[in-house]
């Protein structure tokens, strides 16, 4: 059971350091397209209606929200309000979706690291036991007598320590990653926010020259 245990949390162990690299690995590239001059509609246009990555989901979804209600004409103060409450909403709910996305499987790594030193030195007290009711129906306590069924009885805790240590490292590990990604999407949700509260000043006054920082780029 601890190695199946063992392996099961290896295959997540390897499953998260690939699509943790793979997800940071697009969001820069995002990123930096993002900050690169374009405009967001043609990076929202380019990322496709129903992109994978979260960063440009949230783009197109709070672009989307923008220019349904720009169709209604010039937006009033209360009608703006609407908007970026409902803008922060719909970023909220994917921020949340998301973070349940990259934190599935850590479970695994937990119960895994927490049970598996108890479920080895339950085995190794029960082979000691086994060992000990052995050696006194031999009725020969040398070394030689002693040794191999102690030492088999020990071998359970060091598979249970073998199995809880990686599992162990790794959750705490991903964990910190998960919480990093889920700050980097909270923080350009902050950035489309700022971008559409600026837009709708510029709709009401004069307008604001665009920036080369994405997080100041009006939409």
């Amino acid at each position: 059971g601890l190695a199946v245990a063992s392996l099961w949390s290896w295959a997540v162990i390897i499953d998260k350091a690939f699509r943790f690299a793979a997800m940071n690995r697009q969001a820069t590239a995002f990123e930096k397209a993002v900050g690169s001059g374009r405009s967001l509609e043609e990076i929202a246009q380019q990322a496709g209606p129903d992109p994978v990555h979260p960063l440009p989901r949230m783009l197109v979804v709070a672009l989307a929200d923008w220019r349904e209600a720009r169709t209604r004409g010039q937006l009033t103060e209360a009608q703006g309000n609407m908007l970026m409450s409902r803008i922060d909403r719909a970023l909220d709910s994917l921020i949340a979706r998301e973070g349940q996305r990259v934190e599935a499987g850590l479970g695994v790594l937990s119960v895994v690291a927490t049970a598996s030193p108890f479920i080895g030195l339950f085995g190794t007290v029960w082979g000691i036991m086994n060992a000990f009711g052995k050696i006194s129906l031999a009725g020969n306590t040398n070394l030689t007598t002693v040794a191999g069924p102690i030492a088999e009885a020990l071998l359970a805790t060091a598979i249970g320590l073998a199995a809880a240590i990686p599992a162990y490292m790794a959750y705490n590990k991903f964990s910190i990653d998960a919480g990093k990604f889920t700050g980097r999407l909270e923080s350009f949700a902050d950035d489309l926010q700022a971008a559409v509260a600026r837009r709708l000043g510029a709709s009401s006054g004069p307008a604001t020259p665009p920036s080369g920082d994405y997080s100041r780029r009006e939409l």
